[in-house]
């Protein structure tokens, strides 16, 4: 199979991008391999003002993956303006990059593409709908409330002509309409899936984590992830980009097999941060 995907007017040198939250805003990319091993990025999620992110420990491990309680930790958007993306236009060769927007009420999301969208360095958006926020929604992520995410897309779809992609959660019952509900107000692609609710006592996995419960990841994700984008793939006519397990070409290759046009690796990346490149190999390659 061609290694380069054209997509959303963007050639793509292959279609494995990093996933939110897994590359910060490109750093480390540059670190352990050539930008264009990789076809994109997504950056960490930005929201308004800085954070710090929830108290330690953030991560633990379990046989089939993690379960993560990061709190979205970022600079803030005036900090990712002023230094992050400048960064990333000098030093990722003009590797596609999506900046991952979060918060914690609609207009917190028009605030950060608002001012981010005049900046050069980056794609489009990848809203982030499907992270737990604060009471306002009471601890529900947006893409579970539909005039919720409505109301999100309403104010951010006018802010900008860039791509808007919007990324569900896999505990939606129905998560076809929600994709469709997406569409209809305005995204240009849905991203599938985001963590999934989970915890584990420190007897089976060392320590809790200090959210308490956090986000589920890894290779145990990926069929839930599969079958998802499968669902999603045939009630929308957007691209839909799949992420969730992959550690393979072979796992890959099974999101883009029901319909997928680019893949996202994540967890994979902290156990070797170059996976995504070698997924990328592996699929070039058929192996």
């Amino acid at each position: 199979m061609s290694a380069a995907v054209e997509l959303f007017s963007t050639r793509f040198a292959n279609p494995v991008l990093l996933a939110a939250g897994t590359c910060g805003f490109g750093e480390p990319v540059i670190d352990v391999m050539p930008p264009r091993a990789v076809g994109g990025i997504v950056t960490k999620s930005v929201t308004v003002e800085p954070r710090r992110g929830h108290p330690a420990p953030r991560v633990a491990e379990y046989a089939e993956g993690m379960l993560n309680s990061v709190g979205l930790a970022n600079p803030g958007v005036d900090a990712v303006r002023a230094g992050k993306l400048p960064w990333m236009k000098r030093n990722l060769g003009g590797l596609p990059a999506f900046v991952s927007v979060a918060g914690a009420r609609a207009g917190e999301y028009a605030h950060v593409v608002g001012a981010l969208d005049g900046e050069d360095g980056f794609l489009g958006f990848e809203l982030n709908l499907s992270c737990p926020n604060d009471s306002h929604l009471g601890g529900r992520p947006f893409c579970l409330d539909p005039d919720a995410l409505r109301e999100v897309l309403d104010l951010v779809r006018p802010l900008t002509e860039r791509t808007l992609l919007v990324k569900l959660a896999p505990n939606d019952p129905d998560i076809a309409a929600t994709a469709a509900l997406a569409v209809a107000a305005g995204a240009d692609g849905i991203t599938a899936i985001n963590t999934m609710p989970g915890f584990l006592p420190g007897a089976l996995n060392g320590a809790s984590l200090g959210a308490g419960r956090g986000g589920t990841s890894g290779p145990g994700l990926l069929p839930v992830g599969v079958a998802t984008v499968r669902e999603i793939a045939g009630a929308v006519d957007v691209p839909v980009i799949g992420v969730g397990g992959i550690l393979t070409g072979r796992d890959a290759r099974a999101y883009l097999g029901v319909g997928a046009s680019l893949v996202q690796v994540g967890t994979a990346s902290f156990a070797d941060p170059r996976c995504a490149a070698r997924v990328a190999r592996e699929l070039e390659f058929g192996t």
